[in-house]
């Protein structure tokens, strides 16, 4: 209920301020007027206002956002351990040097269009401002909520348009090509699952025996496995298994007969357990292997003159260090002789790099160690990802005649506009049309 403070001035002059009480029970003033009508009718505005969240609490809005983001909104906002990471590292580079000293209660659209505008000068990728946008926008939502600010600055703001590019997915034949140039026996049957399956990476590497009723063929997947930052894993490990796939519902799908008894025979020579993983990484202790360097060739074309004026030939030591050239010739040179002085034992070799795992397999380490040497192998003429297997089996379904909602059941979709983007994504897919528009054309 509003009411009116009468106060007396010094000259005399009698003025009036509207109180209210806020949902805390703190008294509240709506501004004083002479007119203690107007004063009232302030104070039931400005109580109306609040039960419909529109109030903000000037204590709460006067703090930094920096604080507010890093001691408020992450620590308790409802995350994934693998989205968690991403998040403190878009705040860190693209949120938090921005608006890290402004006030909360003084944030406002205008604030937040010239930071996408800064942004874009900047060259990100309209796909990362749209991220960044998304987690600013978050932060600004959690706010209104708590009362510590009185309007949403990300409302109305826009950002680029995010180009939605053209899948352009493994035909069969290039599959073959990958397949017969992995190394390893473990890694093709792994691959082939995946192919027919359609599993996300996560999926894939965290299956186990009891996982496959090896009778029907059946494989129901109920968990995935993320790798995540030590700090967000509850015991700072860095593989963590969800009891849940990524849309939250298990889902069972088949896989051929003949891929069926590959996977019999492997788990029986392996002697695997029903609750061992599928494929584990096999040598968790062996180094990462390095690339080799050969040493570059020099040539007669100079480099641009250095501070001093002087030029030196491309693929020398002094080209790179002196010259102050950074081409690739150049960085070969010098790559080569570093790597001639380690073999030589004259500079102390850095250890190799270890993986540090618990038994999965890392998807950075399988992609560069095993897939794409093997897809450079294949000379297939474009880069693809692991990725690309799940792309790879529901556009081969859908071309093979399959439903579209069977497609997305496999595929664990929750909308079904996801499992169209794979129409029409392999090169023949637009054959029948062309077909269809010779034979209306008479030819």
């Amino acid at each position: 209920m509003a009411w009116t403070a009468k106060h007396r001035r010094k000259d005399g002059t009698v003025t009036y301020t509207g109180c209210y009480r806020d949902l805390g029970g703190v008294i509240q003033t709506a501004g004083t007027s002479t007119d203690k009508e107007k004063a009232r009718r302030a104070a039931e505005r400005a109580e109306d206002a609040q039960t419909e969240g529109r109030v903000a609490d000037p204590r709460k809005g006067r703090q930094r956002f920096k604080a507010y983001a890093e001691n408020t909104w992450l620590p308790n906002h409802v995350l994934e351990a693998s989205t968690r990471g991403p998040y403190r590292y878009c705040l860190k580079a693209h949120i938090v040097p921005w608006f890290g000293p402004m006030r909360m209660a003084q944030i406002w659209p205008s604030h937040v269009r010239e930071w996408v505008t800064d942004q874009i000068e900047r060259g990100l990728s309209p796909d990362t401002i749209a991220k960044n946008m998304t987690i600013l926008s978050a932060i600004f939502t959690t706010a209104l909520n708590d009362r510590v600010i009185h309007l949403h600055p990300c409302k109305g703001v826009k950002t680029p348009k995010v180009a939605i590019k053209p899948l352009i997915v493994l035909t069969p034949e290039q599959f073959d090509h990958v397949y017969t140039a992995l190394k390893d026996v473990e890694y093709q049957l792994m691959v082939e699952v995946d192919i027919e399956s359609g599993l996300r990476w996560g999926e894939l590497t965290e299956l186990r025996p009891k996982d496959i009723n090896l009778t029907t063929g059946i494989i129901t997947v109920s968990r995935v496995v993320v790798e995540v930052c030590p700090e967000d894993h509850p015991t700072g490990g860095r593989f963590l298994v969800k009891a849940y796939p990524k849309d939250g519902e298990f889902r069972r799908l088949k896989i051929s007969a003949p891929v069926v008894g590959k996977v019999r025979e492997y788990i029986t020579t392996r002697g695997l357990g029903p609750d061992d993983l599928l494929f584990p990484m096999v040598d968790p202790t062996a180094p990462v292997r390095r690339s080799t360097v050969k040493a570059a060739a020099e040539t007669e074309e100079l480099t641009e003159p250095n501070a001093k004026g002087r030029r030196y030939r491309h693929g020398t030591l002094t080209a790179y260090t002196t010259g102050g050239c950074h081409c690739q010739l150049c960085k070969d040179a010098f790559a080569g002789y570093r790597a001639r002085r380690r073999s030589d034992g004259k500079d102390r070799p850095a250890r190799g790099r270890r993986r540090d795992t618990d038994g999965h397999i890392p998807a950075d380490w399988f992609r560069t160690q095993i897939w794409h040497p093997a897809v450079a192998k294949a000379k297939i003429g474009r880069k693809v990802t692991p990725h690309g297997l799940r792309h790879a089996h529901a556009s081969w379904l859908l071309a093979g005649g399959a439903d579209l909602a069977i497609v997305q059941e496999r595929l664990g979709h929750e909308s079904i506009r996801t499992t169209q983007r794979y129409v029409h994504t392999l090169p023949t897919a637009d054959e029948t049309a062309l077909l269809a528009l010779a034979r209306i054309r008479g030819r």
